[in-house]
């Protein structure tokens, strides 16, 4: 899959595609209706698919996302856009200027002057802030040879929107999260230093996500998942471990920081700290509680971890 951060790194000798144009926060299982059907098209024209997208959502910019948070980063996006066939992904970076463009104009930006279209494949309805006019764009393909095809989500009970998604994880129902989405949701972040409370005192090391901002967080409480690093580990090393997370302000100790931390089960021996790493949600175990002493904290933690060891156990 090639990825290209802005129309200027597309190939000048770039031959004429299939094109999608939507944002795609979450790949969802309503986008991934979309991109099978948009492979089906490409593949009946002998074409590339290519997938442009935004970097945020263009809603974000305008105003219009609600909730206001992102559930995929640009790369982790690509890299799903790619597991569902699409060949190269165009990522523009989402200003005010280009969320005020026109149908038309935005059109002719991606689809004329930028990634050279032979077919449009326009979804008919978009979540995520990219609306277009198919009349304006047919009139487009016209001038400029391409043909115009819209695609059709699904409707009814089983429709699924990024906004749902945002919301299920929003509210920490992780697993309708990850019905929707077809796997479980995650976070990115790096891992920084935090207060050692769990190396130090509590006898649980934890990675501490600095994630980045808008960053679709799941509701307060401990979670089971699955912490993993991101980068190229050295060859033989582990990168990916059961884990038990932690999401809010530590309420025991009168935190006042929201936080994402990752305790690798049975682990005390990852040093993980300045990795770009991921958690992945996949059951809620309970709300964010604040204890009366330490030890009532350590043992609700062992019940926790307990807990995560059984339902990650074998998967």
């Amino acid at each position: 899959m090639r990825l290209w951060r802005g129309l200027g790194e597309v190939p000048a000798d770039w031959k004429r595609s299939a094109v999608i144009v939507g944002t795609f926060d979450g790949v969802h299982r309503g986008h991934q209706r979309l991109l099978h059907q948009a492979r089906e098209h490409a593949d009946r024209l002998g074409l590339p698919l290519v997938a442009v997208t935004f970097d945020p959502p263009l809603g974000l910019v305008a105003g219009t996302l609600d909730p206001p948070v992102v559930l995929t980063g640009a790369e982790y996006r690509a890299g799903l856009l790619a597991q569902h066939g699409v060949d190269a992904v165009c990522v523009l970076e989402a200003t005010p200027d280009l969320a005020a463009l026109p149908s038309r104009d935005l059109a002719h930006r991606i689809l004329v002057d930028g990634v050279p279209a032979a077919v449009a494949l326009l979804a008919e309805e978009d979540d995520d802030g990219v609306v277009f006019d198919l009349a304006a764009v047919h009139a487009l393909g016209k001038e400029h040879d391409f043909s115009v095809v819209g695609l059709a989500a699904s409707s009814g009970p089983e429709a699924v929107t990024a906004a749902q998604v945002r919301s299920l994880v929003l509210a920490g129902d992780v697993a309708g999260a990850h019905t929707a989405l077809g796997r479980p949701h995650r976070v990115e972040g790096v891992v920084v230093h935090g207060a050692a409370r769990g190396r130090e005192l509590l006898g649980f090391p934890t990675a501490n996500l600095d994630c980045p901002p808008r960053s679709a967080v799941p509701a307060d409480g401990v979670y089971a998942g699955w912490l993993l690093r991101l980068d190229t580990p050295p060859e033989g090393t582990e990168a990916r471990w059961p884990a038990a997370v932690s999401v809010g302000t530590n309420p025991t100790f009168d935190g006042q920081v929201r936080t994402v931390e990752a305790y690798a089960l049975d682990r005390d021996d990852l040093e993980l700290y300045g990795l770009p790493m991921a958690v992945e949600f996949t059951h809620h175990i309970r709300p964010m509680l604040r204890f009366d002493s330490i030890d009532e904290l350590i043992e609700a933690m062992q019940r926790d971890v307990d807990r995560c060891r059984e339902l990650l156990a074998g998967r």
